[in-house]
């Protein structure tokens, strides 16, 4: 069968629509566990934060339930979900599983000056947990860890990592950083682009290894 001449489509814009904003800022805020799970939150309270309409932010938020990182609770509106210890075993494990051996091979073909071209990003999330920017530190360090991943030249890993990654919630965030104790987990973005540059494979993957384990404590809401 031949193509229709008769199809037309509109052209995609570059702007970002206003859901898709609002999206990625209510991520965010699920993704550094400001939003908390048990908490029913309105669509027209959220709509007045975010200085929007309330029909974005349920578009948006129907989006985020079929991530499922919210549920809907009728007439009432969105509560995030919860995960359970295994759950967060789980995702830590999947992680591991695919991320180690990914930085493993990073380090074995990965180009020196794109590594290098890293280092500020890997700075931006020090800085980022040393002043407690939860926001910019999760939009550093995700955008940190994809790219690295990138690197190893598999788009479907990369996707599948992202989507893992959005299905977490830092619980400990903000008490890491009022402490000070999430300074510490950051800084081993600059010591693992150390450990790629000087193709050191193995030691780059056991790094990866406590940092992953560094996170799922996090989640759990400790620093364990």
């Amino acid at each position: 069968m031949s193509e229709s001449t008769s199809l037309t489509l509109n052209a995609i814009g570059a702007q970002p629509t206003v859901r898709s904003q609002v999206a990625k800022s209510l991520r965010d805020a699920l993704v550094c566990g400001q939003m908390e799970p048990g908490v029913v939150y309105s669509a027209p309270a959220l709509a007045a934060m975010l200085g929007v309409s309330a029909t974005p932010v349920r578009e948006a938020m129907l989006d985020l339930t079929h991530e499922g990182l919210v549920e809907t609770v009728r007439n009432k509106g969105f509560r995030v979900t919860e995960l359970s210890a295994r759950d967060l075993d789980e995702l830590a494990a999947l992680r591991s599983l695919i991320e180690v051996p990914t930085i493993g091979e990073v380090a074995r073909i990965g180009n020196p000056d794109t590594l290098d071209a890293l280092r500020p990003l890997a700075e931006e999330i020090t800085e980022a947990a040393e002043r407690a920017d939860l926001i910019t530190f999760i939009r550093a360090d995700t955008s940190f860890h994809l790219q690295l991943l990138a690197l190893a030249g598999n788009r479907v890993l990369v996707e599948q990592i992202a989507q893992l990654r959005s299905r977490t919630r830092l619980y400990g965030l903000r008490k890491l950083a009022a402490d000070g104790a999430l300074a510490s987990s950051a800084r081993e973005h600059c010591e693992l682009l150390d450990l790629l540059l000087a193709r050191e494979a193995t030691a780059a993957e056991e790094l990866m290894r406590r940092h992953i384990g560094h996170i799922r404590g996090t989640w759990a809401g400790n620093s364990e």
